[in-house]
């Protein structure tokens, strides 16, 4: 028995394994990795499953539509469903993971109550509109312009890597409507509808040969006022609330994944002869210490955010997102070791993840990036000249 664990957890654990167990059954078979419309239909099934049972939205605040469970229900609901193999968030993972918890915490009651609620039933898609093709890791010189006109911002430019674009209903973008400031200070944060006339889609293959990326075009797209999440120019301050959504719990479930690939990893070694390498047991060991020292701080990160408020974590994301975009890419090196040729081959699962995690200390901000997080405002060291 685990003392860590309350009566009333251990009987949420108990409730949602009979849960899972009962319905893991009965879901469709998985689609094709390139049907993203069939992927949508999957990812917001189990989704809906989630809400009519009461699991959607376990770590958003009831007064966001969310069930407002405890920091550790919400970690043990991540712990079952990965040792199932129940669906991850899939395709809406930006809804669910920082666009909605960003308009819980920032948006007005209008807004949450249009926005929020879809998002937990499995009715509506989000993508992220920040990235842009010339402005690499500096997210602050975009330049995607939003001009007001009357009750709407008229909207041209492009964004890039813009996740499951094609079938997303509604976009957290990202917008200059005052040129004339300082780069920090003239964005807004814009919740832009995907069938708006004017916006276009062209997916983008990546090194693995998916195609869950685009690149989206904006030509003169109206979006109402009305759909500002925060004040005008003000976008900046909203967006490190949505980076730090990002960073600080959205990964949460992938570490327990990776937790458990680290386990079948050393299954595989000792059945195939590689387990008789010290080097590779070693790096095994200390993978393992350092998988189990990023739950920990993952724990930490969601019981602060929690507490906070409005659920914002705070700049420990940073530590986190530096230290596990790490180790996921040491893991999958090490996966490579263990499979030896058969690593080369496409059709096993590990060498996919292998290229995925080469995203890692790019994507919701760069390694750099967060160094220079860690170093000014953790460590209170000075800023570069």
């Amino acid at each position: 028995m685990d003392l860590t664990y309350t009566e009333e957890e251990q009987d949420f654990r108990v409730r949602l394994r009979a849960w899972l167990a009962k319905v893991l059954p009965e879901l469709p078979a998985k689609p094709s990795p390139d049907d993203w419309p069939g992927r949508r239909a999957y990812d917001l099934g189990w989704q809906r499953r989630l809400y009519e049972a009461g699991y959607a939205g376990l770590h958003w605040p009831v007064d966001a539509g969310g069930r407002g469970a405890t920091p550790t229900q919400h970690l043990i609901f991540l712990e079952e469903a990965e040792r199932a193999g129940a669906p991850y968030v899939g395709a809406n993972f930006v809804g669910l993971l920082h666009a909605g918890p960003t308009v819980a915490a920032e948006g007005t009651a209008e807004q949450r109550a249009r926005w929020l609620p879809p998002v937990l039933r499995g009715d509506e898609v989000w993508c992220q509109g920040f990235s842009e093709p010339d402005a690499g890791s500096d997210l602050a010189s975009l330049r995607t312009r939003a001009v007001r006109d009357g009750d709407d911002y008229v909207i041209s430019g492009s964004k890039i890597w813009t996740s499951h674009a094609e079938v997303a209903d509604w976009c957290e973008l990202l917008v200059r409507t005052d040129p004339g400031a300082p780069k920090h200070r003239g964005i807004s944060w814009l919740a832009m509808p995907m069938d708006a006339p004017g916006v276009s889609v062209r997916p983008l293959r990546t090194l693995a040969g998916s195609a869950e990326f685009a690149q989206v075009f904006l030509d003169e797209v109206r979006v109402p006022v009305a759909n500002r999440v925060g004040a005008e120019n003000d976008g900046w301050r909203v967006t490190m609330v949505t980076l730090s959504f990002e960073r600080g719990t959205a990964f949460v479930g992938e570490v327990v994944a990776c937790r458990r690939t680290l386990g079948e990893l050393a299954r595989t070694a000792k059945a195939n002869g590689r387990w008789d390498d010290p080097v590779l047991r070693r790096r095994l060991g200390r993978l393992y210490g350092e998988f189990g020292a990023l739950w920990r701080l993952t724990q930490w990160n969601v019981s602060e955010a929690e507490r906070s408020a409005g659920g914002v974590p705070g700049i420990g994301g940073s530590v986190f997102k530096l230290a596990y975009s790490h180790a996921r890419q040491e893991l999958y090196d090490t996966a490579a070791e263990v499979l030896g040729a058969r690593s080369l081959s496409l059709e096993e699962e590990w060498t996919l993840d292998r290229l995925s995690s080469l995203s890692y200390t790019i994507a919701a901000g760069t390694s750099q990036i967060q160094r220079n997080i860690v170093a000014e405002r953790i460590l209170g060291l000075p800023k570069g000249r």
